[in-house]
């Protein structure tokens, strides 16, 4: 396979300091990096399309390097990640899942706790279309404090022929998280879980 055409990328550092309540001592950072790539099996069907997900690695790994950046530096501060893709028009639901492996597994190489799954959405959509990427997480998806998302979205793509890919990372809980559950503090690491 070829190695993926990038049009554009684009990466997003929101800072939340309180939700309508006091404001916390250390704001939340949530930042998403996307990436538009041209969808080389657009207009098609195409049995075998898994070879392309190798493809995708070094990019997968350059937008997880360029989040850790964009909250700082340093991959020890990351609680959260999630991933996702839009496919144009032309594309079909499958060529979104192609991001799972080369998305999730980068976030998860360069993150020193990492062992819960990377949740994930796509959809099909043109351009100016919105995901909510789902958060969880990084070392136990049962932590109810990082259950959050991040709209994600450009106002040019992804084009009929193209693909939107993005992965999100977040510093800590929710603002103002208070609905109990599984604490961070009590994570045992086991299987990625609890």
């Amino acid at each position: 396979m070829p190695e993926p055409v990038i049009r554009k990328t684009a990466i997003t550092v929101e800072e939340i300091f309180h939700e309508g309540g006091p404001a916390a001592a250390v704001p939340l950072r949530r930042a998403a990096a996307l990436a538009v790539i041209e969808n080389p099996f657009a207009g098609r069907y195409v049995e075998d399309i898994s070879g392309f997900m190798d493809d995708l690695k070094p990019l997968g790994l350059k937008m997880a390097g360029d989040l850790v950046e964009a909250l700082g530096g340093d991959a020890s501060v990351v609680e959260g990640y999630g991933k996702g893709a839009i496919v144009g028009a032309n594309g079909e639901l499958e060529h979104g899942a192609l991001w799972h492996v080369p998305g999730g597994y980068s976030m998860r190489e360069l993150l020193p706790a990492s062992n819960a799954i990377v949740p994930s959405t796509k959809k099909l959509g043109g351009p100016g279309t919105r995901l909510d990427i789902p958060v969880t997480h990084c070392n136990a998806s049962y932590v109810r404090s990082h259950f959050d998302a991040m709209e994600v979205g450009l106002a040019d793509g992804p084009k009929a022929d193209e693909i939107l890919l993005a992965l999100v990372m977040t510093t800590g809980p929710r603002i103002h998280a208070r609905v109990g559950g599984l604490k961070a503090s009590e994570i045992r690491g086991e299987d990625g879980l609890r």
